[in-house]
């Protein structure tokens, strides 16, 4: 079989890059774009390079940055923009190849192994994309080729921004063993930590230790980074399309203000439902296991989850059970800073099940249709077009809308 050729293509400071295109205004300045301080999101989302330089880092909070770059340009975040941007950017990698995976709204692995009869080699092919990119957005690229995956990840780290970085077998150890062992990816601080304590500061210390040693410390992660690190990763480039069904499905979020009293986490609660149920909906999946998580303004978190009887996914639902598992670990006094819920132990929709006796299921089946109308009218008109009136104005579980309010 010919050399794999893997690209993967790193859009650079992308968030900022967005927001500085036809801005004269702001070259030359640090800029960021952060959360909302108000809202209690004010970290940094993106900076551009000249904010690199002062050491802005991505996550950091807001004070931080400004305390080591003061004239730091702020702006908000424009996350449909965004979006435009990627499809746009996504549409160039397509004439290249159709095998192309996400990793997040900035950067895609791209198998171009079938197109080099067209196109050129893997650099020459990277460069053509950098080049069109660069041309018909304004945005640029790194890119990493490699023979695998995760030395094309490295590969586009390594030079930015606006570069092409080649990872070959003949010259994977020159180039990679000597970096940090931080740098490779699905190596975080704790995996960092434990493979410093016992010497491993390299990517070639790791890639030279006996892999029975990493699997002892770091379990079967330890195997793998063996492996990664001497060159033998070959999982293949999965189009979305082909993209295994997700394991579990969940929503959380920190309101603007803490959460006091019940009726406050009701509020929120059927939001984050509303989403988990649409979502679920989505990827043709019922929930078998509900799962709740909240933390306190002391920054505690407790989770709790319930094992259901029979699979789930109609909101009001996934709200009841939410609402009996946070009743269990809420001391109903200190407020809570955030909330989430997650639907795991995920079953196909179709998968076959034990009914339960006194179940209304034609009620159920009623809601699951009056919810897919409701999905598909949001789709259409937006996602504020229905509401529920508890978000609204407190009152029990409904639907508002522009054609009049539907209780359910």
């Amino acid at each position: 079989m010919a050399e794999r050729i893997i690209l993967h293509c790193d859009l650079n400071n992308f968030f900022a890059s967005v927001e500085c295109l036809g801005k004269d205004e702001l070259k030359g300045k640090p800029v960021a774009v952060a959360g909302s301080v108000e809202k209690r999101h004010g970290i940094i989302l993106a900076k551009n390079e000249v904010a690199k330089k002062f050491g802005v880092k991505t996550a950091e909070a807001i004070w931080q940055a400004q305390l080591k770059c003061p004239d730091l340009v702020l702006l908000s975040p424009h996350y449909e923009l965004y979006n435009s941007y990627s499809q746009t950017v996504r549409q160039i990698y397509e004439r290249y190849t159709d095998i192309i995976e996400p990793f997040g709204i900035d950067e895609c692995w791209l198998d171009v192994t079938g197109s080099t009869f067209l196109f050129g080699s893997g650099e020459q092919i990277a460069d053509k994309i950098r080049k069109a990119v660069k041309a018909e957005t304004g945005l640029t690229i790194s890119v990493g080729v490699s023979f695998n995956k995760v030395f094309a990840k490295l590969g586009s780290d390594l030079k930015k921004p606006d570069a092409v970085t080649v990872i070959s077998r003949d010259n994977f150890k020159e180039i990679v063993w000597p970096l940090d062992v931080g740098e490779l990816i699905g190596v975080g601080k704790a995996t960092k930590q434990s493979l410093c304590r016992i010497g491993l500061f390299t990517v070639g210390d790791v890639a030279k230790a006996n892999p029975d040693t990493l699997k002892l410390v770091l379990g079967k992660a330890g195997e793998s980074l063996w492996k990664f690190t001497n060159g033998l990763d070959n999982s293949p480039v999965i189009s979305s399309e082909f993209a295994p069904p997700p394991k579990s499905i969940g929503r959380s979020t920190t309101p603007p203000e803490n959460l006091c009293t019940h009726e406050d986490i009701m509020t929120v609660l059927i939001k984050l439902c509303d989403r988990v149920s649409a979502s679920l909906r989505q990827n043709h999946a019922l929930a078998g296991v509900v799962q709740v998580h909240i933390r306190d303004t002391k920054l505690n978190i407790t989770e709790h989850q319930k094992k259901l009887d029979e699979p789930i996914r109609l909101t009001e639902l996934l709200f009841r059970t939410g609402v009996e598992l946070i009743n269990e670990i809420w001391d109903k006094e200190t407020p809570l800073r955030s909330i989430g819920i997650r639907a795991t132990q995920l079953v196909p929709q179709n998968e076959s099940f034990q009914l339960s006796l006194g179940c209304d299921y034609d009620r159920l089946e009623r809601l699951e249709k009056l919810e897919c109308v409701i999905g598909d009218t949001r789709e259409r008109y937006g996602k504020d077009a229905i509401v529920r009136c508890r978000q609204l104005s407190g009152e029990t579980i409904g639907i508002y809308s522009s054609f009049g309010k539907i209780v359910i």
